[in-house]
């Protein structure tokens, strides 16, 4: 096997697998290191496992309730085991496909540990042998792992990571969950679904805090509707045994209070996963666990670069992919192509949730004059008939060009539709040029034209307030 490449990137994650294949596309000699399988959290342990329970459980709970369109079944069950085979079924079909897109290509996958040492070459440890390799460039793309709270008691059998949650064999009773992001919203809208008494302990004053308002208090509502208990600004004090349960101890509105379950899960986030990855004196400048890089991804290190959830930003699959695109495009000499600056973001609960660029208050904060239009979905025909939720498609522009700042909706097929203001955003799209486009009926794409219609001059369908 060959030991020396144009670049080598430590992790076969989103960031890292992509990065591999965009630079053997344009002509590098790439060798890609995964100590695991490839396709990193994403594909193993985060965004595709959740996504097939997401959708196993709406399944279930969308038959619990068809007879709201006439459709009666009995004995409506599932089999957890069922479920959890189809969730790995999924994940391998695309891991597979990832390791025949690395081999397609020409990419080298080193299997083992690697790690960074000081003169850049990377060592490879697995469980036959011990390798070196060098590089011109080297990019680091381990990804992360779950944060867990220091506070008394997350170290007992029943508090549990999400990598943890992921690997049980039965169906949970219940469960408090540790958080109110994207996480922890996405497990509770799937335990709850299937049964499981489900409560949110949240620090902040509302749920997914950093999304628009009314989404949160919308998400608030509909989950609460759910059956999901949910507390916020809850500070959590520590976690205890309680028999055969466990029980949180928190703080809400300056009372001490406590609540028990099954398991507990710690979804506050995630934080780099830099263990064994620098050798002594090959570690880049570091700040509070992250690598700090410029705005082209390079280290303090000569030739090293990192992207993705090892750096300041979103930790997101998408946002690691597309810096490993750009940093592969610089190596290679080529013209950039994505905008880093306009990422998306998505929540799978139901209805689903996406945003992308300003929101009105952001826009507020920095002193820009917009213009918003909004749509009710409850006027939109395709809700109508698939009996959706409250939800609402929310425009932001600049009130003198009408140049799109950015979007957030909530309601049926949002983290799709979010991708056409994604594109607005980064051209530089106004509400005009928008709308030149033709929207097919019924879809809940419709909802979008009724949104830009309300900034240009009035929503088709929405009934105009009487003048006084």
């Amino acid at each position: 096997m060959e030991h020396t490449f144009d670049l080598i990137i430590i992790g076969a994650g989103p960031g890292g697998y992509v990065a591999a294949i965009k630079a053997a596309k344009l002509g590098l000699k790439t060798a890609v290191v995964e100590d695991r399988r490839v396709g990193g959290t994403c594909l193993n342990r985060g965004c595709i496992p959740a996504k097939a329970m997401i959708h196993a459980s709406s399944l279930y709970r969308e038959m619990q309730e068809g007879e709201r369109f006439g459709i009666f079944a009995s004995d409506i069950r599932f089999d957890y085991e069922k479920i959890l085979t189809y969730k790995e079924e999924t994940t391998q079909k695309l891991v597979q496909g990832v390791e025949q897109l690395l081999e397609g290509n020409g990419v080298t996958l080193l299997k083992g540990k690697g790690t960074l040492l000081a003169d850049k070459s990377v060592r490879v440890v697995s469980e036959e042998e011990e390798t070196v390799y060098r590089a011109e460039h080297v990019i680091l793309a381990a990804g992360s792992k779950p944060l867990v709270l220091p506070i008394p008691g997350m170290d007992l059998p029943g508090v549990l990571t999400s990598d943890e949650l992921f690997r049980l064999r039965e169906m949970p009773k219940s469960l408090i969950v540790i958080g109110g992001g994207v996480i922890s919203v996405e497990f509770a809208t799937v335990f709850a679904a299937l049964g499981c008494k489900v409560t949110i302990l949240e620090a902040m004053p509302r749920l997914v805090p950093n999304m628009d308002k009314e989404i949160s208090q919308n998400l608030k509502m509909i989950l609460k509707k759910r059956g999901i208990d949910i507390h916020v600004s809850a500070a959590v004090q520590g976690v205890e045994a309680d028999g055969e349960q466990y029980a949180c101890r928190f703080i809400e509105k300056e009372k001490e209070m406590r609540v028990s379950a099954q398991y507990v899960l710690c979804a506050v986030g995630r934080c780099p996963n830099t263990d064994g990855l620098f050798a002594e004196g090959a570690a880049p400048a570091m700040e509070r666990g992250r690598v700090v890089v410029d705005e082209n991804f390079a280290t303090s290190k000569d030739g090293v670069f990192a992207i993705g959830d090892l750096i300041k930003g979103a930790q997101l699959a998408h946002a690691a992919s597309a810096q490993g695109i750009a940093v592969a495009e610089q190596l290679a000499g080529a013209a950039p192509t994505v905008d880093l600056s306009v990422v998306p973001g998505c929540v799978y609960t139901d209805p689903e949730i996406a945003s992308v660029g300003m929101t009105e208050d952001e826009a507020k904060e920095q002193g820009i004059s917009v213009k918003v239009g909004k749509f009710i979905m409850s006027a939109n025909g395709k809700s109508l008939i698939s009996k959706e939720e409250r939800g609402f498609i929310k425009v932001v522009s600049k009130e003198d060009t009408g140049v799109i700042l950015g979007a957030q909706m909530m309601c049926a097929r949002a983290t799709d539709m979010i991708g056409e203001f994604t594109t607005a955003v980064a051209n530089q799209l106004t509400v005009s040029q928008l709308l030149k486009g033709m929207r097919a009926h019924p879809t809940y794409n419709e909802g979008v034209g009724e949104a830009l219609e309300e900034l240009g001059g009035g929503a088709i369908h929405v009934v105009p307030k009487k003048k006084r």
